[in-house]
């Protein structure tokens, strides 16, 4: 019988469940999106129920759209949203409240305290984080300290936390396993990157009980079996990664130098340091780009938390445009130098700046200005940031030597172009976009024997589509400079 690969992708607005071939191809696809919570202002949040059943809702149809046998899959990998905070019962799997997203911003007061108490440097050198509501940690110890009885519980043992990949494990093998990956505990604040170990130090200043952690796993490695009453058969899991890790793996980027931006909800780029945790002086982090046979293999990273997102906010909070797929026609009837910038602040910014309390702003307007340039803008501002990103990582001392993009936008061949243009750069597309599926696929063919080595895993990378800049520096340089002009206007710090 043809074997395949199946990968969940829990991302941030939708679940899905991706069969593979041996080959790396897709073969079939399932999605289904959930509800988004926002409670206050600057507050994100999922229902933990609603995302495990959209998690075995998608794997259920997506054996039973393909026509294949549960047999027939011989592995399973999960990758995730990263930094989603999620605590449960240990005996039932209930969680004690919604799962905190990673774009959540209610720990800003708490982050500055801790900055204020001159923390960030000590704890950057441990986890290669700075100190921000986006991670882990600051969100573990608001739940235990809001929810009524939490901390006691934890106290005693009853209560685990994790990131998402962990509570989809801990249902998909019915509370057999509490596990993550080392990619996964690199976003927590609590996890020493350098040790490869959960860090005592932080934990006290969480004030986080150890038995809530879950076990640290290489990417590639034994996480359990899906319970055969879930599926129809047994199937192990033999690969987790966070996404943006998950999508480097899928674009093959296993030497130092080479780089992978994501453009979905928001925007990642992650640049392969190889076997250097590079410390940063221009605030991108510093993060596991992958750990195979116990080895970690080092990443750059810098994180902007609206991109996608924006054209999400274009389509039902403006209602400017029915759907992405109208937003390239709009563009390519709009001059590139229209004149109005807008800044995406929804949740704050991200890198270089992380500023939690920054707030979107639209610059610029005139008269003349019509939803062809506010569109436009909104797909500018994703260049922009990626080009953000990009000095800061120059300034480090390391350039990408090649840009791979994947994710929903990199569809739009004028986004890749301006892409292009703003960042001086090559940009690559692959034949598959869906690269962070495809990681989470890779690290479990490789683990089942699948593949053989990272070097069959690169032949089967292809690209699609190479993007060159045509644009002059002189124009470059003047788009940007209004650029962070406009950035320049909504910071608060």
């Amino acid at each position: 019988m043809t074997e395949y690969l199946l990968a969940i992708d829990q991302g941030t607005t939708s679940s899905r469940a991706i069969l593979f071939t041996t080959s790396g191809q897709i073969f079939h696809t399932s999605q289904q999106e959930f509800s988004q919570h926002f409670p206050q202002d600057g507050w994100v949040e999922h229902d933990p129920a609603q995302i495990w059943q959209s998690v075995i809702e998608t794997c259920r149809q997506v054996i039973e759209g393909a026509g294949i046998e549960p047999g027939q899959i011989r592995a399973a990998g999960i990758t995730n949203q990263r930094e989603t905070t999620i605590v449960w019962d240990r005996h039932t799997g209930e969680p004690l409240y919604n799962a905190i997203v990673w774009q959540d911003r209610r720990t800003s007061k708490y982050c500055e305290s801790l900055k204020a108490e001159g923390l960030e440097s000590m704890i950057n050198d441990k986890t290669g984080l700075l100190i921000d509501p986006y991670f882990s940690g600051t969100k573990v110890r608001w739940i235990l300290n809001e929810v009524p009885g939490a901390r006691e519980r934890a106290e005693r043992g009853e209560l685990a936390f994790g990131t998402v990949d962990s509570f989809l494990l801990w249902h998909l093998t019915k509370g057999r396993v509490h596990r993550t990956d080392a990619t996964n505990a690199s976003r927590t604040l609590l996890f020493n990157i350098h040790t490869q170990q959960w860090d005592p130090e932080l934990l006290e200043l969480f004030d986080i009980p150890a038995s809530m952690l879950p076990e640290v796993m290489d990417s590639s490695d034994d996480f359990g079996m899906i319970d055969a009453d879930l599926l129809g058969q047994a199937i192990p899991i033999y690969g987790v990664a966070g996404d943006q890790q998950a999508a480097l793996f899928g674009q093959t980027c296993f030497h130092e130098g080479m780089a992978k931006s994501t453009y979905g909800t928001g925007c990642f780029l992650v640049l392969n340091t190889g076997l250097r945790a590079l410390k940063s002086e221009h605030r991108l982090l510093t993060t596991v780009a992958y750990r195979l046979d116990g080895r970690p293999t080092y990443a750059l990273e810098g994180s902007i938390f609206i991109a996608g997102a924006t054209i999400q906010w274009l389509r039902d909070g403006l209602q400017l445009i029915q759907g992405a797929g109208e937003t390239e026609q709009l563009a390519l009837q709009t001059p590139v130098d229209h004149g109005v910038y807008l800044v995406p602040a929804f949740t704050g910014l991200g890198a270089p700046y992380w500023d939690p309390e920054a707030r979107g702003a639209i610059f610029g307007l005139t008269r003349d200005t019509g939803i062809k340039e506010i569109v436009t803008a909104g797909l500018q501002s994703v260049c922009y940031q990626t080009k953000d990103l990009q000095k800061a990582m120059e300034r480090d001392g390391v350039r990408p030597v090649a840009l791979r993009v994947d994710g929903g936008m990199v569809a739009n061949n004028w986004v890749l172009q301006n892409l292009s243009d703003i960042l001086g750069a090559t940009v690559d597309r692959p034949r598959i976009i869906e690269t962070t599926a495809l990681g989470a696929a890779y690290l479990a063919g490789l683990k089942a024997g699948v593949f053989e080595s990272l070097e069959a895993l690169e032949k089967l990378w292809q690209c699609e589509r190479r993007f060159e800049p045509k644009m002059s520096k002189e124009q470059r340089d003047r788009l940007y400079d209004g650029w962070t002009q406009a950035v320049s206007k909504v910071q608060c710090r």
